[in-house]
Formats: C-alpha cells, sequence, structure tokens
C-alpha cells in the first residue's frame, strides 16, 4: 500500500505542481489584464492579494492607493485583495460618475467589501429604482422638523450623562475618548432610534452583540465557528430580532393614537396613516394592506443605527481634536453657544436656537469636510462600464470613489482647518458643493445627514461650554487610524475638567 502511494505521488506530483503554477499564472495574467496601464502592484500574492497588508496597517495601505492614484491624471489606481479586483478612485469627477451610476446594468452600493454577508439582502444600500425610490420617501417623516426636534432634548440629555461620566473617570488624569464617545452614541442611538422599547436587560445584549458587529467588520470574511466575521453575522441577525420586537411595541403604541416619541413611533405612525389612506381608497380593511414586515423594519433600524454609531463616533473625537489645537475657533463657539443657551436654566438647546448657531454648524461641517469619516464607499460594478475613454471597469470589480480625497479638492487651502469656509459670506459651501461628499451624493445620498450635523452640532455647544479640555500630545497623536471609520491615532486622550458651576438638569 505504501509502495503504492509513493508511486502515486512520484508520478503525480509534477502535474500537480505544473497545474497549481498554471493557475496561478493564469490569476496573474487575468490581474494584469484588468490592471492594463493603471497604477498598481505589478505582481500579486495568490489569491489573498495583498490582504495582509490591508488589515494590518490599513492607513498606509489606502495612503499608498491614494499617491497611486494622485501620480496619474485620470486619478485612479488599483489592486487584488482575496480574489477581488479592486479599484481606487481620487478623482472628484470620477466619483461622482460613480454615485451618478448606481443602478443593476452599472454600480452597486456595497458599502462594505463583505457588506451583504454581514448585513443581509434588506439593506437600504443594496436596493434601486422604484423600490429604493419608495422607501426614502417613508423614510423622511423620521427626519421632519418636528421630528429632529423631538431627538434633539433625546440627544442633549444623554450627552450631559455621559460628560458628567467622563468627568468622573478623568480625575485628573488624561482619558481616551473614543470608547467612551462610540458607548455615549450607542446610547443615543438606541434612544433616539427605539425609545423605551428597549429595556435594560435587552439593551446589555444589544451592547455586546454591536461588539461582535464591530470587531467583525475589520476582519477577514471567514464565515467559520469562531471566526470574528461569524461572530458580527450572527450578531447582526440577533439585534434585527430585538429591533424587530421593537418595531411590534411601536405600533401598539401608535395604534392607541399616542404621541411619537422615538424614531420608529414617527415611522410607524406614518405607515399606519398611508396604510389607512390606501385601505379607504381600495374600501378594504388596513390589515390587508401590504406593508413592511416588523423584521424589514428591524433591519431597516439596524441600517440606520449602524449609518449614525461609528460615523458619528469619529466626528465628535476629530471635533475635539480641532477645538483643541484651534482655540480661536473654540473661543468663538463658546461665545456664539452664550448667546443662545445658559446651562443653568435648565433648559436643553431649542431646535429653533441650534438652527441660529451658524458658526457652529460651520465647524461641524469643517469637522466633517477634513475628516470624512467614512473615507470611502465602496461599489461593486455590476456590468463593464466606461469610466474613462481609455479605461473600461471590468464586472466583478470594487469600486472605491474616496470622499476624503475629494474633501481636499477644489476648496481654498483644503489642509487647513477652517470653519470660515462654510458660512455665508465666502460661499465655498456653494461653489465646492461637489467637492463635499461625505454623505455622499446620487440617489443614495445620506437621508440622515441633518439628524448627523444636529447631532454633532449639539456635542460641540454643549462639550465646549461645560467641559474644559486639553489633549496629551504626544508624537503622532493626531495621525489617522482606521476603526473602520477614521479616528485620531491614540483614540484622542484628553484631560478634563468642569468649565461650568453646575451641569444642567435636563428632565
Amino acid at each position: 500500500m505504501e509502495s503504492l502511494w509513493a508511486n502515486f505521488v512520484s508520478e503525480y506530483t509534477p502535474y500537480l505542481v505544473a497545474l497549481v503554477a498554471l493557475l496561478l499564472l493564469l490569476e496573474q495574467i487575468s490581474y494584469l489584464k484588468r490592471k492594463r496601464f493603471l497604477p498598481g502592484p505589478t505582481l500579486v500574492l495568490p489569491f489573498i492579494g495583498n490582504a495582509i497588508s490591508l488589515v494590518t496597517n490599513p492607513t498606509r495601505f489606502w495612503d499608498a492607493q491614494s499617491s497611486l492614484a494622485k501620480s496619474t491624471p485620470l486619478g485612479i489606481s488599483t489592486n487584488y485583495i482575496i480574489g477581488k479586483f479592486i479599484l481606487y478612485i481620487y478623482s472628484t469627477e470620477l466619483s461622482h460618475k460613480v454615485f451618478a451610476n448606481v443602478r443593476p446594468d452599472a454600480f452597486h452600493l456595497v458599502g462594505h467589501p463583505f457588506g451583504k454577508k454581514l448585513f443581509g439582502e434588506h439593506n437600504l444600500i443594496y436596493m434601486f429604482g422604484q423600490d429604493h425610490k419608495d422607501l426614502r420617501r417613508r423614510i423622511a417623516p423620521n427626519f421632519t422638523p418636528k421630528a429632529l426636534a423631538t431627538y434633539t432634548s433625546i440627544q442633549q440629555r444623554i450627552i450631559v450623562k455621559h460628560l458628567k461620566s467622563w468627568l468622573q473617570k478623568a480625575d485628573g488624569k488624561s482619558i481616551p475618548l473614543r470608547i467612551l464617545c462610540r458607548d455615549m452614541n450607542l446610547e443615543t442611538s438606541q434612544t433616539v432610534f427605539v425609545g423605551p422599547y428597549l429595556g435594560g436587560e435587552a439593551r446589555d445584549r444589544f451592547n455586546i452583540d454591536y461588539n461582535f458587529f464591530n470587531v467583525g467588520l475589520m476582519k477577514l470574511p471567514i464565515d467559520l465557528p469562531g471566526f470574528a466575521f461569524r461572530n458580527a453575522r450572527l450578531a447582526v441577525e440577533r439585534l434585527i430580532e430585538t429591533l424587530k420586537l421593537c418595531a411590534e411595541e411601536s405600533e401598539k403604541k401608535m395604534q392607541n393614537g399616542e404621541e411619537p416619541t422615538c424614531l420608529i413611533d414617527f415611522w410607524m405612525q406614518e405607515n399606519l396613516r398611508e396604510r389607512a389612506e390606501i385601505a379607504e381608497k381600495e374600501g378594504c380593511d388596513s390589515d390587508k394592506v401590504s406593508s413592511y414586515s416588523h423584521r424589514e423594519l428591524g433591519g431597516h433600524l439596524f441600517d440606520f443605527l449602524f449609518a449614525a454609531q461609528d460615523a458619528s463616533t469619529s466626528s465628535l473625537v476629530w471635533a475635539i481634536t480641532f477645538l483643541d489645537s484651534h482655540p480661536r475657533v473654540l473661543e468663538r463657539v463658546r461665545a456664539e453657544v452664550e448667546r443662545y443657551w445658559n446651562p443653568e436654566s435648565d433648559e436643553p438647546i431649542a431646535a429653533e436656537q441650534l438652527r441660529e448657531m451658524k458658526f457652529t454648524e460651520a465647524v461641524a461641517r469643517e469637522v466633517v469636510r477634513i475628516r470624512a469619516p467614512a473615507t470611502m464607499v465602496p461599489h461593486i460594478a455590476g456590468e463593464d462600464f466606461a469610466l474613462t475613454e481609455n479605461y473600461v471597469i471590468p464586472k466583478g470589480t470594487i469600486v472605491f470613489p474616496s470622499v476624503f480625497d475629494s474633501s481636499f479638492q477644489g476648496f481654498i487651502e483644503p489642509d487647513r482647518f477652517d470653519p470660515d469656509r462654510f458660512l455665508e459670506e465666502r460661499q465655498e459651501a456653494r461653489v465646492y458643493k461637489k467637492n463635499f461628499l461625505a454623505f455622499g451624493a446620487g440617489a443614495h445620498q445620506c437621508v440622515g445627514q441633518r439628524y448627523a450635523i444636529n447631532h454633532l452640532m449639539l456635542f460641540i455647544a454643549m462639550f465646549s461650554t461645560l467641559i474644559d479640555f486639553k489633549r496629551k500630545r504626544v508624537d503622532g497623536c493626531d495621525d489617522i487610524a482606521y476603526v473602520p471609520t477614521i479616528v485620531p491615532k491614540d483614540d484622542c486622550k484628553v484631560f478634563l475638567s468642569e468649565r461650568c458651576r453646575r451641569f444642567p438638569s435636563l428632565s
């Protein structure tokens, strides 16, 4: 038996080696054929490509892609990751071309290179055409001025609660704020989106599962037991199930005619109104009218949560970083907030007052411009697509339009933190609108961007007014790290102390 096996190995090993060598050669040829004249690695590792460098040092990897793209007039570069050909887009014009062609026969927005495995097919970003338009129309009532005003009170109550706890943790020492901001944002999102329907025990489980999800986002897509990606995918299923139950409870409350107190209430109120309207028109019972299932609503709520969570955390820590390094800007923010809000009034900042804080809004928008939280918006080419006269993107390519790079094109002195560029006098927000892509563009532009700006404004206003702070600065502390959104490399270590005579008591 052993001699037979030895004969088999000795006879067929050369053929197996030749076959493997042929497959590797064909893989390299396929990559080079798709790459053509574009800048990028000439040779790539079999199958995994440059995945190791992406996972171990994503900042260096994407900086290299950006530099390669800038080295060519076209503004694009290439690479190869886990069997996928990727295209990085530096050019704002070409990024807009991708955003404007999200449709079945062109580009499919994916949000994450392996997003469908994590989020499932329900996600808003995977939708096209009329279905996508109908869902966005039904989402719109969640972000009306009345709804946003309801959310601002919730946001401020949670911000004050967490600022108090940060001061207790600091106790004269510097503390990293990234995880603390993330925890604050998670509680804010949970309370704004599903309000009273998520009890204490459910929140604890929710936080654990969301952490599984966060960790899995940055890992290789190995969907096997024990791997972070599998844990993340299963956690998403549990999170959606929890949010489904919240939607069921909200529907009961809205059917009783109660006032909305959170986002799912506003959505369910509009859902019930629309069903009643259709039922009256068609002469049937409203229960017979087709509508989103509670699980579908749970899935969409998770989409909102994901969109609001890490991107917002990124903006908060960068706001602290830039306010610390620009004391004149901080002084102007404090002066403006003082004109409209006194913390000792024990009243929250009203929505009308927030709208009047033009400089604070300019600061928020400049933070988002200069440090776009989600630096790229991945798409997949559903078909071959002529991106330029000379280059056709092959079907199946993962395309990364860089909204981060676009923020440094067009604007006057784009590397400078300068909130005044967003004030009416300067007009840069209008003149260079096409370069401000932090919230996307086209049909899939972020539907909750006003909510995101409001949250950042409220945090800047309250943090600046209630807290004295100073960064613990060391070499490289403000370098960019991917987690997966971008944050300061040191997680924003800050010394904190109380600035006001007392914190507001917000009911």
